[in-house]
């Protein structure tokens, strides 16, 4: 038999817990963004956006599998329309990007070319603006 460890001061089998914390979710791998031009997509986040590429491939006769990272980030970005969900495209995204000044952000972004659908506005909860892709994907540019 196996001693039990336990946490001082808890009755909290160590081995257990470690053991669950290793199968336990640790954050997201990639989010996709539905694009009908992979190509015009790809220079517009990594040279509009700076975001690096970490992977692209062909994945079928229609599409690369392009998978983006922000530089510093964990979570990474792929451009990629799953078949059945080219309505996706052009749509308001549940993405939010966050900086730590969403105005200079917003000014080096707007002077890289990039559009927004109205500039930066403060709330109890932050400041947010909202941002589209080439193919009218909007997302937010808030503060964390």
């Amino acid at each position: 038999m196996r001693p039990r460890l336990v946490c001082p001061g808890c009755p909290v089998d160590i081995a257990a817990h470690l053991q669950r914390e290793t199968l336990m979710i640790k954050g997201i791998k990639f989010i996709g963004v539905p694009v009908r031009d992979q190509d015009r997509a790809l220079e517009f986040y990594t040279k509009k956006l700076g975001l690096a590429i970490v992977t692209d491939q062909p994945f079928n006769d229609k599409q690369r599998w392009i998978e983006l990272r922000i530089p510093g980030a964990d979570t990474g970005l792929v451009l990629f329309t799953p078949d059945g969900h080219e309505d996706r495209i052009g749509t308001f995204q549940s993405i939010s990007f966050w900086t730590n000044n969403v105005q200079k952000t917003y000014d080096e972004l707007i002077s890289r070319g990039v559009e927004f659908i109205a500039p930066p506005k403060a709330a109890d909860w932050g400041t947010a603006a909202i941002f589209k892709d080439p193919d009218g994907n909007q997302f937010v540019l808030g503060t964390k």
